[in-house]
C-alpha cells in the first residue's frame, strides 16, 4: 500500500465545470464551484475551466485572450476539428492564484442559456423549444473536457488534482487515462468526480454509441462497459479512474442503500456492484456572502441581522419588494398576482425551477387546498420551468379570491432572489429528491426558515429547531408542515426568533466551506492514492 500520495501536499487543483457563480449558472453547481475554488485557493493554486456562452462578454468581465488552438471533434466517418480560444482572468490570494479560463468556441457562442433553449432562441427558431436541452449537449461537454486537457498539455501543466463537476465533465478521467497523448502526461494526476444530481436526465448520457466513440475518441471497450440502460453514461465511464462523491452524506446513502436509487436508473447500486464507493460530502456555504448587514452588495432595501436579533430592516425589505412588485418595475421577470402590505401574515417563499423534481406540483396542490381554507398567509414564488406548472401557479395568482395573497415572478434575477429571501418568513423546499440543497442555507442566513421534504441533503434541516420538515412526498404532508409553521408563527413568535438564530449558529458550526474543504482534501488524497495504484498495475 502506497502512503506517500496520502501525505503529499496538494498544490495545484483544476476545476472543470459548466457553471461558476458570477459568470454563468443555472443551479447550485455555480455556487459550489465558486465557493470551493475560493476556499481551496487559501492552500493551493486553483484553475477553473468552463465554456464562454453567448451571453458572456469576456472583455467586460476582465478576461484577456491567452491562446488559440484546435480540438479534434470527429463525427462518425468524418474527421473534423473545432477552433478554440482561451480567455483568462487571474486573481491573487496572498501567495496563491485563482485563474479562471473561458473556452471560446462557436458551439458555445450560439447558446443564450447554459443548458436549455430560451424564449429568444424559440423566437428565432421554432425547433429550439424554450426549456428543452441543447441538441448538441454531448458535444458541448466533450469540447469542454478536451479543451481543458489540451490547454494543460500546451501549458505543460500536470495538476495534482482535476476535479470534475457533474456528468458534463465526468468523461475527463476516462479520456485522461485511456487516450493516446493524454494517458502518459496525466499519469500522476488524481481525478475526482462530484455528482451534483444523479437523477435520470442529469447524467448527460447519449444513446448513439458510434457517435460517442467518434467524438470522445475513447476505445470501444470503454464505451461498451459504460452503458446504463443501453446508453453511454459518463458517470459509469468515470468509475474506474476517479474518486466519486455526491453532495451530501444522506444522498449518497440513499443511492447506495435504498429504492430511491430507482430515480437514477440504479446508478448508485451499479457503482457499488463494481466496487466503487459513492461517498458523500455535504456542500458548504460562505455565510459572509449572504449577510443581510451587507445590504448594498446584496441589493436589498435595508440592513438587518437575524443572528443578533435585529429585525427592523427585514420588514423594510418586505415592504420595498411588495412596492416594487406593484409597480411592475422588474425587467427580468413576468409578474402575475399581487401582495398586500400586511406584516402580520407569514410570507411563504419559493425560489427555483418550477418542476416536479423540485416538488412544485405538490406545492400547487397544497396551495389549492390551503388558500381557501386559511386567509391569513401570503405566497411569493420566483422561478421558471414546466409550462403546465407555471400555468397552474398563474391561475392561482390571478384568481380574484387570491388577490393580494399570492404572486408569481416568472424568470430569474440574482438580486431579486436576494430580495425574496430577505422578505420571507418561511422558505419552501418540497423537492421530490434533493442531493444537497443550498437554498435552505441561504434562506436561513436571511432569517427565512426552510420547510423541507426530509430527503437527501435536506435532512440537515432539524424539524422544530432550524426549520420544519415532513417525510411523505405529498401535497397533504407539505400542507401540514405549512400549517404547523403558521401555528408556531402565530402562537409562539419567540420560538420562531430562536429557531432563526439557531439555524445560523448551526451553519457556522458545521457547514462553512473552511470545514467542508477539509473533507475534499481527503478525497483528493484518495484520488492520488488511486492514481498511484493504477500506475503500479500498468507497470505490471
Amino acid at each position: 500500500m502506497n502512503t506517500g500520495n496520502r501525505k503529499k501536499k496538494i498544490g495545484n487543483v483544476w476545476i472543470v465545470t459548466r457553471e461558476y457563480e458570477g459568470l454563468a449558472g443555472a443551479g447550485g453547481v455555480k455556487d459550489v464551484c465558486r465557493q470551493l475554488a475560493e476556499s481551496l485557493v487559501k492552500q493551493a493554486d486553483v484553475s477553473v475551466c468552463m465554456p464562454m456562452y453567448g451571453f458572456m462578454n469576456p472583455k467586460t468581465l476582465g478576461f484577456k485572450k491567452v491562446q488559440s488552438f484546435q480540438v479534434d471533434m470527429n463525427y462518425v466517418g468524418i474527421e473534423r476539428r473545432e477552433d478554440v480560444s482561451m480567455w483568462a482572468l487571474v486573481r491573487k490570494y496572498d501567495r496563491k492564484t485563482l485563474t479562471i479560463y473561458l473556452i471560446d468556441a462557436l458551439r458555445y457562442q450560439e447558446k443564450k442559456g447554459v443548458y436549455t433553449y430560451t424564449a429568444e432562441d424559440e423566437a428565432d427558431n421554432p425547433d429550439f423549444v424554450q426549456g428543452n436541452g441543447h441538441y448538441d449537449y454531448f458535444a458541448m461537454n466533450v469540447l469542454l473536457q478536451k479543451a481543458t486537457l489540451n490547454l494543460l498539455l500546451r501549458q505543460d501543466t500536470q495538476p495534482d488534482i482535476i476535479h470534475c463537476h457533474d456528468g458534463h465533465a465526468a468523461l475527463l478521467p476516462a479520456m485522461a487515462r485511456e487516450i493516446e497523448g493524454y494517458r502518459h502526461f496525466f499519469i500522476k494526476t488524481g481525478m475526482v468526480v462530484t455528482i451534483h444530481n444523479a437523477g435520470l436526465g442529469y447524467h448527460q448520457e447519449v444513446d448513439d454509441l458510434p457517435y460517442a466513440k467518434a467524438v470522445t475518441a475513447l476505445p470501444a471497450g470503454i464505451i461498451g462497459k459504460s452503458l446504463l440502460d443501453g446508453r453511454f453514461d459518463p458517470f459509469l465511464a468515470a468509475a474506474p479512474y476517479a474518486v466519486m462523491n455526491t453532495v451530501s452524506e444522506n444522498y449518497a446513502r440513499e443511492l447506495r442503500e435504498t429504492s430511491d436509487d430507482e430515480l437514477t436508473g440504479m446508478l448508485g447500486h451499479i457503482l457499488a456492484d463494481r466496487g466503487v464507493t459513492l461517498q458523500g460530502v455535504t456542500n458548504g456555504i460562505t455565510p459572509e456572502d449572504f449577510d443581510p448587514l451587507d445590504y448594498q452588495k446584496l441589493g436589498i432595501a435595508a440592513p438587518y441581522s437575524p443572528a443578533k436579533g435585529d429585525w427592523d430592516g427585514k420588514e423594510k425589505c418586505r415592504a420595498k419588494l411588495i412596492d416594487t412588485i406593484k409597480s411592475k418595475d422588474l425587467t427580468h421577470v413576468r409578474v402575475n398576482g399581487t401582495l398586500a402590505h400586511d406584516k402580520s401574515q407569514p410570507l411563504f417563499t419559493f425560489i427555483g425551477r418550477l418542476t416536479a423534481q423540485k416538488g412544485v406540483d405538490m406545492l400547487v396542490g397544497a396551495l389549492e387546498a390551503l388558500l381557501p381554507m386559511d386567509k391569513g398567509f401570503q405566497v411569493l414564488i420566483l422561478g421558471t420551468g414546466s409550462k403546465e406548472i407555471e400555468k397552474s401557479l398563474v391561475d392561482l395568482a390571478e384568481s380574484k379570491e387570491n388577490e393580494g395573497r399570492i404572486c408569481i415572478l416568472r424568470g430569474y434575477d440574482s438580486m431579486l432572489a436576494n430580495n425574496v429571501y430577505a422578505a420571507g418568513d418561511f422558505f419552501l423546499i418540497p423537492s421530490r429528491y434533493e442531493p444537497c440543497g443550498l437554498t435552505d442555507y441561504i434562506a436561513q442566513l436571511f432569517g427565512n426558515l426552510p420547510i423541507v421534504h426530509h430527503v437527501g441533503g435536506l435532512v440537515k434541516v432539524e424539524d422544530g429547531t432550524t426549520g420544519f420538515a415532513y417525510d411523505d412526498h405529498s401535497f397533504k404532508a407539505l400542507m401540514g408542515a405549512m400549517q404547523k409553521a403558521m401555528a408556531v408563527f402565530r402562537e409562539k413568535p419567540l420560538k420562531i426568533r430562536n429557531m432563526q438564530k439557531e439555524s445560523i449558529k448551526l451553519i457556522h458550526k458545521s457547514y462553512t466551506w473552511d470545514k467542508i474543504v477539509i473533507r475534499y482534501g481527503e478525497l483528493y488524497k484518495e484520488a492520488l492514492h488511486l492514481c498511484r495504484d493504477q500506475e503500479v498495475l500498468r507497470e505490471k
